[in-house]
């Protein structure tokens, strides 16, 4: 079965598509998550954070056969690459050294959310193939100068490596609740070996010792005013690096409004003041048969206290995911740091596709050569497990 058999729409948004129909396809795959729901790609364009204005021109591609949809997937008209965490800038100078348009572009992916998981909803194998067909017929004929499918799931990428796309890996780095879960966070703490525990004993304390303490708010008992400040340090620490923040004050409002149950936040106080927040998102509940999964996602601080963003992303997300048991915490794009906090390397994948065949070639060679580098940069780490006489092995 080929794109032929279905009948290919494209719409400008993915609001002209049935919400309940979108998350069907999307509970189909077990690499789904929060971010590729609906209301969570929906209230990225209606809060202004990717549209056209801002570089991500929304395309949604869907097949129906039969009055049926069994398709979708979101494209994003691009002219520029930043937002995406998988880097081709030295792409984007090669083709301008040669007098040659890189912009646009296509790009399949979560706007600023490097999260693994499903891009492709599709009832089956035939109709992955065939939403890969209408992407690449979609870039050939708006002349795009290649696309660009991000953070794919094992799934996704198969069928791109099968449909001549290239594949190109990175490496992030999650942590697994060991089976059958750890009792405690000391518990943790004992499975790590003795420098890993004593660093992580004395980030924590510095926190304590300059007395701060930690609560945490969930779903719909976060409030209006919780919200409001986590958006005032998450707005900060951009701002602090000289960039203004990727998402609007109005997407989480609509976060707040539309998927409360996905999210969790955690507040630092001193002297009963609140100066700094992490927000973490979480699988969708709804999906009781899957791994229960924590993404940490934002954060920001009004003061400067030691080691507390150590805290506020990492410790304190870990040791809720250990008391209600959640099986893996996502740490986010790069960030080799994270594995003396007992976050694992995962390879990710990412696919190509160059309509300019002397570039297609050029950059397949340079995947290569990467991939090689990637494969033993994967083989380093593992020789620097966090855990007692154990060996990081690659997920």
């Amino acid at each position: 079965m080929g794109l032929n058999d279905y009948v290919t729409r494209v719409h400008d948004s993915v609001c002209a598509i049935d919400a309940a129909l979108w998350d069907g396809l999307l509970a189909e795959h077990p690499d789904a998550s929060p971010f590729m729901r609906h209301a969570y790609l929906a209230a990225l364009e209606q809060s202004a954070s990717a549209c056209p204005a801002t570089g991500w021109r929304p395309v949604c591609i869907s097949l129906e056969r039969d009055g049926a949809l069994h398709g979708a997937c979101m494209l994003y008209e691009k002219d520029h690459s930043y937002g995406e965490y998988v880097f081709d800038w030295a792409w984007a100078n090669a083709y301008q050294q040669h007098g040659l348009a890189y912009y646009p572009k296509a790009t399949v992916a979560v706007p600023f959310t490097p999260v693994p998981g499903a891009r492709l909803l599709a009832r089956d194998a035939a109709a992955r193939q065939a939403l890969i067909g209408a992407l690449i017929a979609y870039s050939r004929d708006r002349e795009m100068s290649s696309l660009h499918l991000l953070f794919l799931s094992p799934h996704d990428a198969q069928a791109c490596a099968d449909s001549g796309l290239m594949l190109r890996h990175t490496v992030q780095f999650h942590w697994t609740n060991t089976t059958p879960g750890f009792a405690d966070f000391d518990a943790f703490l004992a499975s790590l070996s003795q420098d890993k525990r004593k660093k992580i004993r004395q980030e924590r304390r510095k926190v304590a010792d300059a007395g701060v303490q930690f609560r945490w708010t969930k779903g719909r008992d976060i409030s209006d005013a919780e919200w409001d400040f986590f958006y005032r340090c998450y707005e900060r620490t951009y701002l602090e690096h000289g960039n203004a923040p990727y998402l609007s004050r109005a997407f989480f409002t609509a976060m707040q409004r539309d998927m409360p149950e996905n999210w969790l936040l955690f507040v630092a106080e001193r002297a009963g003041r609140p100066i700094a927040s992490s927000l973490i998102a979480l699988s969708s509940a709804a999906d009781d048969s899957a791994p229960r999964v924590a993404y940490g996602r934002y954060w920001g601080a009004l003061e400067r206290v030691d080691c507390l963003h150590f805290e506020a992303c990492y410790y304190q997300p870990l040791q809720w995911c250990i008391d209600q048991s959640y099986a893996r915490f996502e740490g986010g794009a790069q960030g080799e740091h994270k594995m003396a906090r007992a976050l694992l390397p995962v390879k990710t994948s990412s696919a190509h596709w160059l309509a300019h065949p002397a570039f297609a070639d050029a950059v397949a060679r340079f995947l290569e050569r990467e991939g090689e580098g990637i494969d033993q940069y994967l083989e380093n780490l593992q020789q620097r497990s966090p855990f007692k006489g154990m060996a990081a092995e690659p997920q």
